[in-house]
């Protein structure tokens, strides 16, 4: 009776102790982020994830970051690489909860990565698809989910302004998609900028889609709000000089 009593006290002790271990990991790498050192907080969340292998933010984390840092690469081979390992994450989150509203968004912001780089035709098609059956699911699963609106946005935004020989790749493999629809673009945008109000590739991508309706008032709106954001990644400041520059060129 002691002996189990003991193993069940060093048992509880070890669960605690694998609680502590992942969630000052998470923490550190929260910190890191804070800071603008992605490199850093991607080596912790990684950490993180492989103490506890079904972490869904850990993972979630480490799809973004490898998306996030893979932008900024220069070279061709090691801009695919970070994408892989983005989407090997996302696929990791999605196998551990494929009822997570965050899995499903980092597997189709992963797809939109993947669509970026692919040399494949039908596969590149099948990312296209890919991307609005896992945004879907995941507003399914959560309508307020900031980034799954945004992703969903860019869907319909990007798919627009397909190549016609994309969209009849896209019509014979798979029989067409949900037809994209720049208000549609617009009116899912808008609610993540209402649930996120500092997310700031969110804000350029809505401009964009403004210029696109011709809405000049609005698009500027957008424009000089986006260029006084904070800085909360290392994208952003990109992100904030290509806003600066559209809103330069159109007035």
């Amino acid at each position: 009776m002691k002996r189990l009593l003991l193993t069940h006290i060093m048992v509880v002790f070890a669960v605690c102790a694998f609680a502590q271990d992942v969630n000052v990991l998470l923490k550190e790498a929260e910190n890191l982020e804070k800071q603008l050192k992605e490199s850093a907080a991607l080596d912790k969340y990684k950490q993180a994830a492989l103490v506890d292998p079904t972490n869904i933010k850990a993972l979630v984390k480490c799809a973004e970051l490898n998306a996030a840092i893979g932008m900024r690469q220069t070279d061709k081979n090691s801009r695919n690489l970070y994408y892989l390992n983005c989407s090997d994450y996302a696929q990791k989150a999605l196998a551990a909860d494929s009822n997570s509203a965050d899995a499903n968004y980092a597997m189709a912001m992963a797809c939109g990565k993947m669509t970026e780089v692919e040399t494949d035709k039908r596969k590149m098609v099948d990312f296209v698809r890919r991307i609005k059956q896992y945004s879907d699911k995941a507003l399914q699963l959560n309508p307020n989910h900031a980034k799954a609106n945004y992703t969903a946005g860019k869907w319909h935004l990007e798919v627009l302004d397909l190549s016609w020989f994309k969209k009849a790749a896209i019509k014979t493999m798979y029989g067409g998609l949900a037809k994209p629809d720049i208000d549609t673009a617009i009116a899912y945008m808008e609610k993540c900028r209402s649930l996120d109000m500092y997310f700031a590739a969110n804000y350029l991508d809505l401009a964009k889609a403004y210029k696109i309706k011709n809405r000049p008032t609005p698009m500027f709106e957008v424009l000089n709000k986006l260029v006084k954001l904070p800085t909360r990644t290392e994208n952003d400041v990109a992100i904030k000089e290509e806003g600066k520059k559209m809103l330069a060129e159109e007035q």
